[in-house]
């Protein structure tokens, strides 16, 4: 019997302040009590982008602009089962949060603060990336 991956895809959400420091949008889901980045699974016939940037929106509220791919987290789900996420670079153009069924609370964090928030590793790993090779 194969076991099918769970295909997802998420966003390392980032915005500069005025100072130039590079700021990380970083989500609490109560239903996991976690901090983690924002992500979802495909729907039927999406693509990896298409997902990444409809999963963000519904997630955060913001229309985002993809810049590049960062990478992928592997691990198993709640259920066990072998699940695939590619991760963007991504920019917010519109929109602003509001909680919702998934999220309750969203920080906007420099990089070392979302480190020292996140709960996983692989998080930790992606927020990284945007740090050491910032998006053009």
């Amino acid at each position: 019997m194969t076991v099918s991956v769970v295909r997802a895809a998420g966003g390392v959400v980032y915005r500069p302040r005025r100072d130039g420091v590079r700021e990380v949008a970083v989500i609490h889901r109560p239903r996991y009590d976690d901090w983690t980045l924002p992500k979802g699974k495909l729907d039927p016939g999406e693509t990896l982008e298409e997902a990444a940037i409809r999963e963000v929106r519904e997630e955060t509220g913001f229309r985002t602009e993809i810049e590049r791919r960062i990478g992928e987290a592997a691990y198993r789900d709640r259920h066990g089962r072998p699940k695939r996420v590619t991760y963007y670079a991504m920019r917010p153009v519109k929109g602003r949060f509001r909680k919702n069924d998934e999220v309750d609370e969203l920080r906007w964090l420099t990089i070392d603060e979302a480190e020292r928030l996140l709960s996983y590793g692989h998080d930790r790993n992606l927020v990284r990336q945007v740090a050491e090779r910032p998006p053009l």
